[in-house]
């Protein structure tokens, strides 16, 4: 299985969603990284996607983008093929 790597808050809806959706799909382990608690992770997130939005959602090295973009790979077929 892949490795996902999530930025998100304590109370964001998408990122629940997020993660219900790839623990549907067999992840067991998401690295959170929580940018309500840390500024410095909020700043580097926004470095690396230029978006200001949670969730960021990684599956490897690759930025999927958000839970609109995480549930539209999954709605064309590639989700799985991208944790596997």
């Amino acid at each position: 299985m892949a490795k996902v790597k999530m930025y998100c808050t304590a109370v964001c809806p998408y990122c629940v969603m997020a993660e219900r959706l790839l623990k549907s799909k067999g992840v067991t382990e998401i690295e959170k990284i929580r940018i309500d608690l840390d500024s410095a992770k909020r700043a580097e997130m926004m470095e690396k996607t230029g978006r200001r939005t949670v969730p960021q959602i990684y599956i490897m090295d690759y930025h999927v983008g958000g839970y609109d973009d995480l549930a539209a790979l999954d709605r064309a077929g590639k989700l799985n093929e991208l944790l596997n």
